[in-house]
């Protein structure tokens, strides 16, 4: 099987990325966002679902948090889809449950090439501190089309902010080291259409 790994660069006026990954990794991971909260993130991110992930950001953060997030997800995803290449011999699927003290969460994805987000969550959902809820759902987004991924996740219960943005992308990390698994039975690319 030939090495599924991918890097790229990204630079815009508003951010400048640069980002490596190995998707059949250890968990290893180097982090530099310029925000604090998101680095913590995707570390454990990098850590649950065992892909080796080097990332450097430098953005506009002294405006706010949103282009530093929604690009660095725009980059993860485009370099997970190319490190996947045609998906042949895939799960394709992944699915987990992820609790987080008080909190419950369930990510549910298909890596089957069709960008769709459904996140829920409770109303009024708190955001971790300096961390607005919003950004978690951006990332969310960016990452399902950039990967072009049915990607779905639902906050089951949860009282604090911290919580409930760690338990989604712990199990957004499980749920997507099961779907991009090698399946030992699995011959070719899963789906009837031959093609992902």
């Amino acid at each position: 099987m030939s090495e599924r790994i991918a890097s790229q660069e990204r630079n815009t006026a508003e951010t400048k990325i640069k980002l490596s990954l190995n998707l059949d990794g250890s968990g290893r991971s180097t982090i530099s966002t310029g925000v604090p909260f998101f680095d913590h993130m995707l570390t454990l991110f990098s850590r649950h679902s065992l892909i080796d992930l080097n990332l450097s950001v430098d953005g506009d953060t002294e405006v706010d948090f949103h282009h530093t997030v929604e690009d660095s997800a725009i980059v993860l995803g485009e370099c997970l889809k190319e490190a996947l290449n045609d998906k042949s011999g895939i799960r394709r699927y992944g699915h987990a449950y992820v609790p987080m003290d008080e909190t419950l969460c369930r990510c549910v994805i298909d890596l089957s090439n069709r960008p769709q987000l459904e996140l829920r969550a409770p109303e009024h959902t708190p955001d971790a501190q300096n961390f607005p809820f919003t950004l978690v759902e951006e990332f969310c987004r960016a990452l399902a089309s950039n990967l072009r991924c049915n990607l779905h996740i639902e906050v089951l219960y949860g009282r604090d902010g911290h919580h409930i943005s760690e338990a989604i992308f712990k199990s957004m990390a499980v749920a997507l080291r099961l779907a991009s698994e090698n399946d030992p039975r699995r011959e070719g690319i899963p789906s009837t259409k031959e093609i992902l």
